[in-house]
């Protein structure tokens, strides 16, 4: 169980709003995740989940409310600012590129060079090393760091997705959806790879419908429902059962 009463959040959204023409899709959400936690964000198709999550990674802009990020207010206009923040997304196609190797995919975007004089060539040796132990810290080991990222089990692209963004700073982990379509064995895995980031430092939003997966890895739930907020709550005030009804609406809070 997690103490947050010390403790300033990573992030706080505060009233947000978000609208598509008629349709309100976010209304008045507030949602806080800190450090050292992982926060289950659950509801069914079409309860706000993903647009919340597009408007924390600057896909879309909020009609009202505001993001405080480290205690400090931040109007967040692309995906690019969201990540030098230090938010990192990991969508359930996962960004990945099937053609390329995990070193390739480990650094797609923030290469390593070498330069010369006017010459300059990739660090392969170094991204290679780098890859390998980033990925060793957070209880992964791979075949090799040259194998095409498209041999690898469902488990063990969400583990390079995962192993990347604490490498690269990030103080958020948003993992959308990460155990759909993944065997028991590679579900266990992930859920492991997901706890191994949180007692690394950092805060991990855990998006999914699967109440039983992100029950035994979160230390709360928030739970939407039609745009709207139903609660947040710890870990102890429910089971997974009044998890499940309070998506359908079964049960108020």
């Amino acid at each position: 169980m997690s103490d947050h009463r010390h403790s300033t959040p990573i992030v706080r959204m505060e009233g947000i709003v978000k609208r598509f023409g008629t349709i309100t899709a976010l209304d008045g959400v507030d949602f806080d995740v800190y450090s050292h936690e992982v926060v289950g964000l659950l509801g069914d198709n079409g309860a706000g989940k993903s647009t919340l999550i597009k408007c924390l990674t600057g896909v879309h802009t909020p009609e009202e409310g505001q993001i405080i990020f480290e205690g400090q207010p931040v109007r967040i206009s692309s995906p690019r600012e969201a990540r030098a923040l230090g938010i990192e997304c990991c969508y359930q196609d996962l960004a990945l590129v099937n053609q390329m190797s995990i070193v390739r995919n480990f650094y797609l975007g923030r290469e390593l060079v070498r330069r010369l004089g006017p010459l300059h060539w990739l660090d392969i040796r170094e991204m290679n090393r780098q890859t390998c132990e980033a990925l060793r810290d957070i209880g992964i080991v791979i075949r090799s760091p040259s194998e095409k990222v498209g041999s690898l089990s469902g488990g063990e692209r969400q583990s390079i997705a995962i192993g990347r963004a604490k490498h690269f700073g990030a103080k958020l982990l948003i993992l959308d959806e990460p155990t759909s379509a993944l065997s028991v064995a590679e579900t266990r895995k992930v859920l492991a790879y997901t706890q191994a980031a949180k007692e690394r430092g950092l805060g991990v939003i855990f998006i999914t419908h699967n109440v039983h997966h992100v029950y035994q890895v979160a230390d709360r739930f928030a739970i939407l429902r039609h745009g709207k907020l139903v609660g947040t709550y710890e870990k102890g005030e429910v089971t997974e059962e009044d998890i499940a009804d309070l998506i359908t609406g079964e049960r108020e809070r």
